[in-house]
């Protein structure tokens, strides 16, 4: 478990749907977004990074699901 969330060490703001190499780091094997309580992010992050993710698997750019 992280001691602080990874978005606000980074000063980042928003979080993009482009950036599928940083979303791939939020999402489990089974193509699952990872509970924030895992990962570290923080309430606010993590409905942005939702979003994203959602975002992306809409735009094709993730799978919504790993067979």
């Amino acid at each position: 478990m992280a001691n602080q969330c990874f978005f606000c060490s980074q000063n980042l703001k928003k979080i993009d749907y482009k950036e599928v190499a940083l979303l791939k780091r939020f999402i489990s094997s089974q193509a699952k977004i990872i509970d924030p309580k895992h990962t570290g992010t923080c309430a606010s992050h993590q409905r942005k990074l939702a979003k994203a993710i959602k975002r992306a698997r809409f735009m094709a750019l993730l799978p919504y699901t790993r067979s």
